[in-house]
């Protein structure tokens, strides 16, 4: 065997020119993207980190009320966070939020318009299919070799990385809400005079409503699976002290802050889960 050794594909040199290239050519692109991810970023953790934590808590509270109507998972929102306040971790919580709120605006601003456009056009998606599966496939450390090397250390390559990562959930699922529009509300719609636009809006997007929720709560899950990834890469959160603690081999800080994500999670698919009407 040793003929095809031999004569092996050179992916790996491939793929480090690729980015030495991109690297040298496409600095001014990327250091404007960081720039706009950095702002991003402090203005999210700004919101979140200025006013007093009960204020926070008041507003995800008041947010899970104007969403669900339910005593009971306002409470429960409530009372997560005021666990997280009696653990310490309230600051680390923020960073996570951010990064997760962070990859959710861009992940939906991209992968919606994206899942629209490939569900309107079949031959775009069968386009589109590899490269996601490429994408979510890939074990998540890869991302961040590119990220470093672009980026540098800090939240913004976390973000980046994040972003990869996650981007494929919403545009399949915006994707298939779209193409499962029935033929006859199409129909009715073209039948009344509606422009290609009044259907998107009026017919095609109420009926997908359900399906991009549902991306977006896979954006805001898998965001929280990157953030101990992301930490790897100098992101601030949660991901810090879980780092540290395998450092460390110190089982009690691992379950600790563990946990906090698990808390964290639970909150934010019960505030985000809507039941379809």
């Amino acid at each position: 065997m040793d003929w095809l050794t031999d004569h092996k594909i050179p992916i790996a040199t491939v793929a480090e020119d690729a980015l030495e290239w991109l690297q040298i050519n496409g600095a001014v692109f990327f250091d404007g993207l960081a720039l706009a991810m950095e702002r991003l970023i402090d203005a999210i953790l700004w919101v979140l980190q200025t006013p007093h934590p009960l204020i926070i808590v008041a507003a995800f509270a008041a947010l899970t009320w104007a969403l669900h109507r339910n005593w009971k998972t306002v409470a429960f929102i409530v009372l997560g966070f005021l666990f997280i306040l009696n653990q310490g971790y309230w600051e680390e919580t923020t960073e996570s939020l951010t990064l997760v709120l962070s990859a959710c605006l861009v992940c939906m601003g991209v992968g919606v318009p994206i899942g629209i456009a490939a569900a309107h056009r079949p031959r775009l998606y069968r386009t589109l299919r590899p490269v996601l599966d490429l994408m979510q496939t890939l074990p998540p450390f890869v991302y961040l070799i590119p990220a470093i090397v672009f980026f540098g250390i800090g939240m913004v390559p976390g973000l980046i990385a994040t972003v990869i990562f996650v981007l494929p959930a919403p545009i399949r699922l915006t994707q298939l809400g779209i193409s499962s529009t029935p033929a006859s509300l199409l129909e009715a719609a073209q039948a009344f005079g509606a422009k290609p636009r009044q259907t998107l809006w009026k017919i095609e997007l109420p009926y997908a409503l359900p399906q991009i929720m549902a991306g977006l709560n896979q954006t805001i899950m898998l965001s929280l699976s990157m953030v101990v990834i992301a930490a790897l890469v100098g992101a601030d959160g949660l991901g810090v002290p879980v780092v540290r603690a395998l450092n460390r081999v110190d089982s009690g800080l691992g379950f600790e802050s563990g946990l906090i994500i698990v808390v964290v999670a639970i909150m934010l698919d019960r505030m985000l889960r809507l039941k379809s009407k």
